[in-house]
């Protein structure tokens, strides 16, 4: 920590020069053999392993969103605030979905395995995989050991540094070579983009070679994401969640998953399906849960806890939502979602951390004011629109940053 706080001190409000560059790998060459090696040594890798992964490996100051010391967020400027419709661009989910009719016709036997040891649905497995590699057609060009140890050097946190070990582990296992151990900005390696500890616990062989290769495998990764949402608590037999029409009676503050209630008791306050179908018998009966990612201003859902698996994978709810509708565009080829995404006010996520504070000294649980609406923020957002008068949006805005972000 000392080492940090002289770095501040000495660069605060300046910029990064060469000497001040040069300083901190000397620093990171240190820290590896101080700090990592011991705890690298203790997970049993060995030296020759260790010192080939950093062969060469110096800090990378252009990693995105990467916080130097005394400095702004590498990556520059303020970051922004986003409704989910950018998510959901149905020209690049219908191109997803294209592709992954074909490999659920290519892998239709593969799949059916799957779906029969973990219970979890093949249109599910494979909209996370082309979520999250585009099938494994996406390069991945990062060498992970620099980018773990830069976030891991940089932010001092326990969790860089132990997904950092984690991948000296999966080197050491010999699982892929040294050459091939590459990753996202995130850390996140292969086609399902596991981090490293998330590998060693969840990626599993399905193809019977004894082997987990979400490197080259198209069967083992299915089979890694698949045993990573069974190990989550997956429930075999129900869906992820269905779009619905939301009456203007029923409040958006009814939105989370700490206010779940069956399908059928959402049906009592007259929430149906979008479509005008029937719920199925057995979600009916099942807990859901409302969701709102926009408030208002967009698409209703009911989730049911496979939704919330999901996010376990990425937490966020439009990767979820995401997930859930290119699964269905794979199988059923369904269209975009019913209703629309309105045009919402363009906001910093400082502004939105702002509203969370005036909502905090309100008495509201945003869930902390990280400039991120999640539900608890969202139906804060209701309740206080509510309680003074005005139409319950439960969304961000403009009006609302000024109102309560003084």
């Amino acid at each position: 920590m000392l080492r940090f706080l002289i770095l501040a001190l000495a660069l605060f409000a300046a910029p990064l020069h060469a000497q001040t560059r040069a300083q901190h790998q000397a620093e990171f060459r240190n820290w590896l053999g101080q700090t990592v090696w011991p705890q690298a040594r203790r997970a049993g890798v060995s030296k020759a392993t260790f010192d080939a992964a950093f062969s060469g490996v110096q800090l990378n100051f252009d990693i995105p969103g990467l916080r130097l010391p005394g400095q702004a967020v590498a990556s520059g400027g303020q970051a922004e605030f986003r409704s989910p419709a950018r998510y959901f661009r149905q020209d690049n989910l219908n191109a997803q979905a294209r592709i992954g009719r074909q490999l659920a016709g290519q892998y239709a036997t593969a799949l059916a395995q799957i779906e029969q040891r973990t219970g979890v649905p093949g249109r599910v497995v494979l909209a996370i995989w082309g979520r999250e590699s585009g099938f494994g057609r996406v390069r991945i060009p990062h060498n992970v050991f620099q980018v773990l140890g830069t976030r891991a050097f940089f932010s001092e946190g326990d969790y860089m540094t132990s997904e950092l070990v984690g991948a000296l582990q999966v080197a050491q296992d010999g699982h892929v070579p040294l050459s091939q151990m590459r990753s996202s900005w995130a850390g996140a390696l292969g086609q399902p983009q596991m981090m490293p500890r998330s590998f060693l616990a969840y990626a599993a062989d399905g193809t019977g070679d004894g082997r987990a290769d979400i490197w080259g495998s198209p069967v083992d990764t299915m089979m890694s994401i698949a045993n990573f949402l069974k190990v989550h608590d997956w429930v075999p037999g129900r869906d992820w969640g269905f779009e619905v029409a939301l009456p203007a009676n029923v409040s958006c503050e009814l939105e989370g998953p700490d206010q779940a209630r069956t399908i059928a008791e959402w049906e009592a306050l007259g929430i149906t399906r979008i479509t005008g179908r029937p719920f199925p018998e057995n979600e009916r009966r099942g807990s859901a849960s409302l969701l709102m990612p926009a408030g208002r201003n967009g698409p209703a859902f009911l989730v049911t806890p496979n939704f919330y698996v999901i996010k376990r994978y990425n937490h966020s709810d439009a990767y979820a939502l995401y997930v859930g509708h290119a699964g269905d565009k794979i199988q059923y080829g369904v269209g975009p979602f019913r209703t629309g995404w309105a045009n919402s006010d363009r906001l910093q996520r400082s502004d939105v951390a702002a509203l969370q504070r005036g909502l905090e000294r309100a008495g509201f649980d945003v869930g902390g004011a990280d400039g991120l609406a999640g539900y608890k923020t969202r139906r804060s957002i209701g309740a206080w629109q509510s309680r003074n008068g005005l139409a319950a949006t439960c969304y961000p805005s403009r009006a609302l940053v000024q109102a309560l972000g003084r």
